[in-house]
């Protein structure tokens, strides 16, 4: 009897049966769900036209704009403002020949400047710097007309310099328009003017340096 029951004891237990097909209590297997979705409305895609496509570049460079205008704390107060750093273009139209400067802030792309380069402005030399200059001019940087005081600054004297070339050769064909003459042909853009001089990275870092001496001078005197 001992022997009988060892022997029972050590029988592995059956394998549970299969549940049938049939069985309306067994375990359903799992099953992907094919689900589309369609959209109630469909949107065409819309381009957005900014009018440069109208107009030819005819100069590309990086700069840092500034604005003189009043505190944001104390109206009263009159300090220069940055506008942001980009690439300042002067475009001419295609058809009506205008050339006009229009500045973009990198990466948000929004317009920090706008005007036609009217003969009338005075470009002058900013502070003593070789690199920067300051004028008075109607902004529509703003959807807004405002007659603004700017100054440019680049990475250094030789860019600046082509810069103020360029403006000069605008003022010439707008001033030749506004007399009822045909400008030169200044369509096609200077070879020098559209490679303007990369900024290296010994320069950038001596940029960097000069804003922060102009700062530091600007708090000494306040």
């Amino acid at each position: 009897f001992s022997r009988q029951r060892a022997m029972a004891d050590t029988t592995e237990p059956e394998p549970p049966a299969a549940v049938a097909d049939d069985d309306d209590n067994g375990v359903a297997p799992e099953e992907e769900a094919q689900v589309d979705f369609v959209p109630l409305v469909k949107l065409e895609e819309v381009k957005t036209k900014t009018l440069e496509e109208d107009e030819t570049v005819l100069f590309k460079m990086r700069a840092k704009l500034f604005r003189w205008e009043s505190d944001s704390w104390e109206k009263e107060v009159k300090m220069w403002k940055e506008r942001g750093t980009g690439d300042i273009r002067f475009l001419q139209h295609k058809d009506t020949k205008k050339v006009r400067l229009l500045m973009r802030r990198e990466k948000t792309m929004k317009i920090c400047a706008n005007f036609y380069v009217a003969p009338a402005i005075a470009i002058k030399e900013n502070a003593g710097s070789d690199r920067s200059w300051v004028w008075q001019c109607h902004d529509f940087s703003e959807e807004k007309t405002d007659l603004v005081t700017l100054a440019v600054r680049f990475a250094n004297s030789e860019n600046a310099q082509k810069f103020k070339e360029q403006f000069l050769d605008a003022q010439k064909v707008n001033k030749a328009i506004e007399e009822g003459n045909t400008p030169e042909a200044v369509s096609a853009p200077k070879e020098d003017a559209a490679k303007p001089k990369e900024d290296t990275e010994e320069e950038s870092k001596q940029e960097e340096k000069k804003d922060e001496d102009e700062k530091k001078e600007e708090q000494k005197k306040e």
